[in-house]
């Protein structure tokens, strides 16, 4: 499937409001994140089941307007999953996180 330029530059700007709205909610800082994984602080956990719980009903609508085209998505690769969250946990506890 090409990605047309309009796509593109849809995708970049809505990405970049999505890292903006969570540096502005402070949600990227080193004592957020840490208490996440301390299960002391779940607001960067609440923020993404929110943004996923709107997400997901707009994609559904647009596609049912027609405005989107969802195209079939490969079934996931578990080892590669399982390998790729190993390397980032490992990481994140080698970098102080």
């Amino acid at each position: 499937m090409e990605v047309t330029l309009w796509e593109f530059i849809w995708s970049l700007l809505l990405g970049i409001g999505f890292g903006i709205s969570l540096q502005k909610a402070g949600l990227t800082k080193y004592g957020t994140i840490v208490n996440v994984f301390r299960f002391k602080d779940l607001a960067v956990i609440k923020y993404m089941l929110a943004a996923l719980i709107t997400a997901m009903p707009l994609i559904f609508l647009l596609k049912d307007l027609g405005l989107i085209t969802l195209t079939n998505i490969n079934p996931t690769y578990i080892a590669g999953n399982l390998l790729g969250g190993l390397i980032f946990g490992v990481g994140m506890s080698l970098s102080g996180y």
